[in-house]
């Protein structure tokens, strides 16, 4: 015999009748061991020549053979020369065991036997492996492999084996003798088929050892999936919640797929995300995820200064996970929580921080509300802390990019201003000082000029300077409220007194041109405003110009004031004078009303204006009077409907006696 000879191939050839298949691991162990208790259960003495990778089989069914050595002194394992040495520690103390060492170069290492020959009954299972060996998917492998009860087969067997391990080890020719003697191995085996009938093979045995081996394999296989599942699960979640980056900038759109993730992994809690400063002491709930059995939190304000859980959260870099939030130290201790944990239907609590750069953005809150304990497992855990990096990433990238466009929108603003200004004041500075100039030029050329005519051009000349000046004047005006130094002396006054000082200087304007009617419908007994005289009169004379300006001479201008809520006893902060200036005039989109009070806004383009003006006489408006605590607004029912402008003022409350 040459030693490099396979078993396998032997016993096929000889023997027509077999039909190797394929197995793979788990299976072909599981024919194994339910032979292998065929020994232990019963009375004979069999011999056993095992061929099995020392590391993978050996060690893990040490405690089996050792079982089994108790029964029979005929064991023989087949081992890797590389190995022999650990096995042979264990031999010296079990000296049933005998390791027949196998070269490298041994077709017989690829192979895979347990040959069982007894007086009563024989077995055996004879295999060889497919496929390149890879040690990380060990259950993965698969063999060529037939097993069989037939006494011949199983005779043939193990005298060719016992043949190798004579060649191997001829100090065991003695022991080899009388195995063979013993088990009837001297005689020529027949080639014919002998019936399973025939030998005393406990079949319910073998069956019931053979479907347990199976269940077990098959459950480790079960628990691999649901691994696999798991992890599976983890990492869509994870996917989604990058895909949802980079599609998607919208913060709230990124926090909202991210809780109708975690809500498909834990389908029996609740998943709350909110964004938050440290400095907030509540949020209101906006983006959740909850099973159909607990309430919805979306809309409730979730109070946060007073609780310590939060507190504990926030000054954390990991999760905060409470397994029973009844039997919590701190819980117990603070009536609010307990009564929030009621509300709310919280049984186990866990809480994660959403940071990005050591910066809190966020708390992720995942609650369980069943009836016993849910206890928090550390890959749940580690799965929801990756989560919260990834929307930690989201929210500065998606606050960075509405920053950017807030910024944007306000360089296009900038920009819009800037064309404005050097359009709008191009022209109102062009227009007065080309006609000063002809009329300087005009009367330097002509001294002569009648009188008449000369007066006429002087006073245009004066009245376009001006102009000149109130343009510089507003600039200067705008430029000090921004910094807040004018108009801040802020004393009691009356309105009607204001309203008298700006309808003076509204006929100093309108001395030399037509306007409308002004009338002030002023009810009786206004209470005393709180405001700075002379910012007031130029808000009013502003409005009253404006008005005057785009209403024609046939029209009306009014001057209204009420009270907002008078019979109320509110402090004189919450209590207002608001007061109207309303006209009949050309009035205003619905579209414009707001924009009415920007720099350099204008209902009409420059170059068509039939009204100068540079367009910062309601931005000043406005400034006055945010500077003294009240609000400015407009109305109007659209284009030749007329236009209001409101405005509030503080009202002076009388000291209780």
């Amino acid at each position: 015999m040459t030693k490099n000879q396979s078993l396998f191939k032997h016993l096929v050839t000889a023997y027509s009748h077999l039909r190797p298949q394929m197995y793979f691991k788990s299976p072909l162990m599981a024919l194994c061991r339910a032979m292998e208790d065929l020994v232990l259960a019963g009375d004979d003495a069999p011999l056993i020549i095992a061929n099995f990778r020392l590391g993978q089989f050996f060690r893990p069914e040490m405690r089996r053979y050792q079982r089994i050595s108790q029964i029979t002194d005929q064991i023989y394992i087949f081992v890797d020369s590389t190995q022999q040495s650990d096995i042979e520690d264990t031999t010296e103390k079990q000296s049933n065991y005998r390791a027949i060492a196998l070269g490298a170069t041994d077709i017989a290492i690829e192979e895979r036997h347990l040959v069982i020959v007894g007086q009563q009954y024989t077995a055996c299972v004879i295999g060889r492996e497919q496929g390149e060996n890879d040690d990380f998917i060990d259950q993965g492998k698969r063999f060529e492999a037939f097993w069989t009860f037939e006494r011949n087969i199983c005779h043939a067997a193990a005298k060719w084996l016992l043949d190798k391990i004579a060649v191997a080890h001829p100090e065991l020719t003695e022991n080899l003798r009388q195995t063979r003697e013993l088990y009837n191995l001297s005689l020529k085996t027949p080639t014919r088929k002998f019936l399973l009938a025939t030998q005393s093979v406990d079949l319910e045995i073998f069956t019931q050892r053979l479907v347990t081996y199976l269940q077990a394999g098959q459950y480790k296989l079960f628990k691999a999936y649901q691994v696999i599942a798991t992890a599976e699960r983890k990492e869509r979640l994870i996917n989604s919640i990058s895909s949802a980056l980079r599609s998607s900038l919208d913060p709230q759109e990124v926090l909202q797929i991210t809780v109708n993730e975690l809500g498909k992994l834990f389908p029996h809690c609740r998943c709350l995300l909110y964004r938050l400063k440290e400095q907030d002491s509540s949020v209101t709930i906006e983006c959740e995820s909850a099973a159909p059995e607990m309430t919805s939190l979306v809309g409730e304000k979730w109070l946060l200064s007073n609780n310590p859980l939060f507190v504990a959260a926030q000054a954390t870099n990991g999760a905060l996970a409470i397994n029973n939030a009844e039997s919590n130290v701190y819980i117990k201790k603070n009536e609010f929580l307990q009564a929030k944990i009621s509300q709310a239907q919280i049984r186990s609590w866990l809480l994660i921080p959403i940071r990005y750069q050591d910066n809190l953005l966020g708390m992720l809150e995942i609650h369980y509300g069943g009836v016993a304990e849910h206890k928090w497992q550390a890959a749940d855990i580690a799965l929801v802390e990756a989560v919260s990096t990834n929307v930690g990433v989201a929210i500065a990238q998606a606050s960075a990019y509405t920053d950017l466009v807030e910024l944007n929108h306000q360089l296009e603003i900038i920009e819009r201003i800037q064309s404005n200004l050097i359009a709008i004041v191009g022209h109102e500075l062009r227009t007065p000082l080309s006609t000063i100039r002809i009329f300087l030029e005009s009367l330097a050329e002509e001294p002569e000029m009648p009188v008449a005519i000369r007066t006429a051009m002087l006073n245009t000349a004066l009245g376009d300077t001006e102009r000149l000046r109130q343009l510089i004047q507003d600039f200067i005006t705008l430029s000090k409220l921004e910094t807040g130094n004018v108009y801040r002396r802020i004393e009691p006054l009356q309105l009607d007194y204001a309203i008298a000082l700006a309808q003076r200087r509204i006929e100093s304007i309108y001395q030399n041109a037509a306007k409308p009617e002004i009338e002030a419908k002023l009810p009786k007994n206004l209470p005393i405003i709180s405001a700075d005289a002379e910012g007031l009169v130029e808000v009013l004379v502003k409005l009253l110009d404006n008005a005057c300006k785009f209403t024609p001479e046939t029209g009306k201008v009014a001057i209204q004031a009420k009270i907002n809520h008078p019979e109320s006893n509110l402090s004189s902060e919450a209590r207002t004078l608001e007061i109207v200036i309303a006209d009949t005039g050309r009035g205003i989109e619905p579209s414009q009303l707001e924009k009415v009070f920007d720099r350099f806004s204008q209902t009409e383009s420059y170059l068509r204006r039939s009204v100068s003006g540079v367009g910062l006489g309601l931005a000043i408006c406005r400034q006055i009077i945010q500077n003294m605590g009240g609000t400015i607004w407009a109305t109007s029912e659209g284009e030749n409907q007329g236009s209001q402008f409101h405005f509030t003022i503080p009202v002076v409350l009388p000291e209780a006696k």
